[in-house]
């Protein structure tokens, strides 16, 4: 983690040097001594920071690293702070610029002496590294490291069938795999995150009677994080030769990767043989390997590969036709049953122990790895004394940390954290400033990241499409898991495993990067840089200084404590580097606090769900901001000093509320004339069309970076203005047009449809009559939303061909009385709902048609008396919902659909609350 601090500290040291060259003035030298300096020292960072758990004198010294990159990144940031703000034009801006020019030379003067401070410092310690590479065993650590992983995989194949759980069902799924038809040589690649049991399902399919006789050959090598190729390839040849009792072939020992591959080819090309690749960790090692196995072997031949990455195993499929098998965690029962069987040796949970159990076993959420451990933990604990089992349960970070019994959770688990690159530690640490059990969006976690400085800029690349690669990467190690899936990938929810979360707290903590504030952790590090309130500040045992605080992160969790948080103790000129504030859903927050209108360094701001009614002027000297977020307050306009912040890129000001008590309906934001000046706009979310008007609709094709635009109360005198800016709009996104009244006209149809390929989501609320013939080309198309629609024609014909929808809504859209899917239409769609059509009688689904459709809805279509016609065609379909349908509805044959079927009525008149029965 020391190679982040000084990685991002020595580029953003480079950057000042670029762009602030002026502002610098006489610490310059300084400034290119220091990065010179810590430039030197990173390139022994990466194997000291992978040593420093094993060795304390590493550990001390990465520490002194680390801390003053921290301290050298204060004074930079203090530095701009002080000196780049920008001066008022005129006359009266010279006299300031003058006034402080002579106040701040005794501050250029003292900023100037903690640097000449920071790089003594810095190469006291840059000698360090040489004391570095003579620490005995320093050389030796990774080696150990490595002893130590080999007998934890090592362990999992000697595991007994009988003191398994949960493997049955995955086995006979690899199995099939593995017996399939197919006569050329295919792969199989398990893919799961570390210690759901990839290598012990490999191994229980490996030492299968059948498939041991399905195969000739078998072999079985570790890959690893670290490995060469030429030590694997030799590992195969010994194990094939051995297997047939034959010497092994001249060029066994060869070094030469190329000749034992060809020896391996020449072996295996008229022969089958199952070969287990475990723990892959990278393409490149894939890649390494591959050409070592005849593709065209014709004897039905198969690799097993086991891996947390989700591009191994897409590539390696893709490349000799396979399939990947995701294994999934323990079940609630498996998971029960495992713990049981490993704490209580078998025999029933004691009754006054099942609370306390369920609640620890909740936190391993199907982890085999942790289930198992966390029992050898529990089955040390004397049974008649809760509290001993209680306190596992209150302290289970410190447990990981602290208890040998649970050290290879803990390695098993930081193995993936390790393995991340520079720029990945600090944003994958970011998210355990979140309480757990939370769930996120990766867009808004992006724009964190990019607030704090996380994210590198690359040419031809926004900062947001650069963040969401680098939170994908998360995902692809599955250090990252989905927690809601959405047929559109952009809506999903992710969250982190909450074992990991607690490794990666422990890590956070001990490298001052960032703290809880709980009712459990009442108190905080020395120097806190990042800081999560999850109880009020009253709490706080000890006087703090938060003066070196990055992002202040605020989550109400208790049920009274919302009303007792208050941000003021924190704006007492104290936080002038903050970044990030984030605080949502506080109900005692009914007015802006001003004090945020002086955090000049100031990137993000969240008041989301809070009841703040208006935003003040003094908005304007947030001059660095980039998020601006008041969804769900009572904002109805924002100031025109809001123009003074060119560097936004996302805005978005609504208040929600449900519309006829069904669906949910925003009300957006009057926004200033001029809004076209704020040229870095990606997002501007949820802007009212008056009282601008057509000025300000035309306008809009001016930002021409915007991603995401909704806008509402439109009017048939906007439609010329709205088709002549969003056609402007090549890089959108995500589009929302909605009408003042359900029955006003809007004419869309002037719009080039070539200029909105990159469109994902459409939503369109207002009277259309027919379905404008660009929404059929849209290729990029995930989502479309038609209400109010009226559209007197099937649009299904229209959209059937469109390559990437996933999700199709129809509320209100449609007047007639049939719609048909056609044969091959909708190949990918997943959701499909249809609202208060209340002229449809019959829905017709020919073969072919919507083969990947996982849920189907229909809600308020009175007239429709009977499920679809080929409704049984479906095989991918599991959720049917019937709401506030005819009482003479009827289901035929209801064995023939695969489908689970909900009836119910939304008697409540409820979003999303139905009242009802699954059948």
């Amino acid at each position: 983690m020391a190679e982040s601090a000084v990685t991002f500290l020595v580029e953003n040291l480079s950057s000042l040097l670029e762009k602030e060259a002026n502002l610098l003035g006489g610490v310059r030298n300084e400034v290119v001594e220091v990065r010179d300096e810590l430039d030197r020292i990173r390139a022994f960072l990466r194997d000291a920071d992978a040593s420093e758990d094993e060795n304390e004198e590493i550990k001390v010294w990465v520490k002194q690293v680390r801390e003053v990159a921290y301290d050298a990144e204060d004074i930079l940031d203090e530095f701009l702070y002080r000196f780049g703000a920008h001066p008022r034009p005129g006359f009266y801006g010279y006299l300031i610029k003058m006034a402080r020019t002579i106040k701040t030379l005794k501050a250029r003067r003292r900023i100037a002496s903690q640097l000449a401070s920071i790089k003594t410092r810095v190469t006291t310690i840059s000698g360090g590294h040489q004391r570095y590479a003579q620490i005995p065993g320093s050389s030796s650590s990774g080696s150990a490291r490595n002893n130590t992983w080999y007998e934890l995989r090592n362990d999992a194949r000697l595991l007994e069938e009988a003191q398994l759980v949960g493997m049955e069902q995955p086995k006979q799924k690899l199995k099939g795999f593995l017996f399939d038809e197919a006569s050329s040589l295919g792969v199989v690649a398990v893919v799961g995150m570390g210690g759901l049991g990839k290598t012990t399902l490999a191994n229980q399919v490996y030492n299968d009677s059948v498939v041991n006789k399905h195969f000739q050959h078998h072999v079985w090598i570790t890959v690893s994080q670290s490995f060469k190729p030429e030590e694997l390839l030799k590992k195969i040849i010994y194990q094939l030769f051995d297997c047939i009792k034959q010497p092994l072939p001249q060029g066994a020992q060869s070094n030469d990767s190329h000749d034992l591959k060809k020896i391996i080819r020449d072996f295996l090309r008229d022969r089958s043989f199952l070969v287990v690749l475990d723990d892959v960790w990278e393409v490149q090692s894939w890649d390494a390997l591959k050409h070592a196995f005849p593709e065209h072997n014709c004897k039905g031949s198969r690799l097993l590969l086991t891996t947390r990455s989700t591009d191994v195993a897409s590539t390696s499929t893709r490349e000799f036709r396979g399939d990947s098998y995701h294994l999934q965690p323990l079940s609630e029962d498996e998971s029960w049953n495992l713990f049981c069987k490993k704490t209580f040796q078998g025999n029933p949970c004691p009754s006054h122990l099942e609370t306390i159990s369920r609640n620890i076993l909740k936190r391993c959420e199907g982890l085999p790895l942790g289930i198992v451990a966390i029992s050898g933990v529990l089955s040390s604990k004397d049974k008649n004394k809760t509290e001993e089992w209680n306190v596992v349960y209150r302290s289970l970070g410190a447990e990981l940390e602290g208890n040998v019994k649970l050290q290879s959770v803990k390695r098993i688990l930081s193995l993936g954290f390790n393995d991340l690159p520079y720029n990945l530690k600090s944003c994958f640490l970011y998210l355990s400033l979140f309480p757990e059990d939370s769930t996120f969006y990766s867009f808004y976690m992006v724009r964190m990241w990019i607030a704090e400085g996380f994210v590198q800029e690359m040419k031809g690349r926004t900062l947001e499409e650069v963040g969401e690669s680098y939170f994908n990467e998360l995902l692809n190690r599955s250090l990252v898991q989905l927690a809601e899936e959405h047929p559109d990938k952009d809506r999903s929810r992710f969250k982190i495993h909450d074992l990991v979360r607690e490794i990666v707290l422990a890590k956070a903590e001990d490298q001052n990067f960032s703290a809880i504030f709980s009712a459990k952790n009442p108190r905080l590090p020395e120097k806190v840089r990042r800081l999560s309130m999850c109880t009020p500040l009253e709490n706080l045992q000890g006087d703090y200084d938060f003066s070196r605080l990055r992002s202040l992160l605020f989550f109400p969790l208790e049920d009274d404590s919302a009303s007792r948080f208050s941000m003021s103790a924190f704006f007492n000129g104290g936080l002038r580097l903050l970044k990030v504030l984030y605080c949502k859903n506080f109900p005692n927050l009914e007015r802006f606090p001003e004090g945020i209108t002086k955090l000049y360094n100031l990137r993000f701001l969240s008041l989301q769900g809070t009841q703040v009614t208006s935003v003040p002027p003094s908005i304007g000297k947030l001059r660095n901001l980039e998020t601006l977020n008041l969804a769900g307050t009572h904002v109805e306009e924002l100031p025109v000093e809001i123009l003074k912040l060119r560097r936004l890129r996302h805005v978005i000001v609504s208040r929600s509320f449900l519309n006829d008590g069904r669906l949910d309906k925003y009300a957006g934001f009057k926004a200033p004339l001029g809004i076209e000046k704020l040229t870095s706009l990606q997002t501007l979310s949820l802007i009212k069309a008056s009282p601008g008007g057509v000025d300000l609709i035309g306008s809009l094709g001016m930002l021409k970076q915007l991603r995401k635009l909704w806008i509402q109360e439109l009017g048939a005198e906007h439609g010329a203005a709205l088709c002549s800016s969003i056609q402007k709009l090549s890089c959108l996104r995500e589009l929302l047009m909605e009408t003042r009244e359900e029955d006003e006209v809007l004419d869309l149809h002037n719009v080039s449809s070539p200029a909105l390929q990159c469109l994902q989501r459409l939503y369109m609320q207002g009277c259309l009559k027919v379905l404008p013939n660009w929404v059929s080309e849209l290729s990029s198309l995930v989502e479309l939303e038609l209400r109010w629609s009226k559209l007197e024609v099937d649009p299904l014909e229209s959209l059937q061909a469109l390559p990437n929808l996933a999700l199709l809504k129809f509320q209100k859209a449609y007047g007639g009385e049939a719609l048909c899917f056609k044969a091959g239409g909708f190949q990918m769609l997943e959701y499909l709902e249809f609202c208060s059509l209340g002229k449809l009688r019959q829905v017709t689904i020919e073969k072919g048609a919507l083969p990947r459709l996982e849920e189907l809805s229909f809600e308020d279509c009175k007239l429709l008396e009977q499920v679809p016609s080929g409704l049984e065609l479906l095989t991918n379909l599991k959720k049917l919902w019937f709401v506030d349908m005819a009482d003479e509805l009827v289901i035929k044959n209801r064995d023939d659909y695969v489908a689970s079927i909900f009836i119910g009525k939304n008697e409540d008149n409820a979003f999303d609350q139905y009242n009802g029965e699954w059948i």
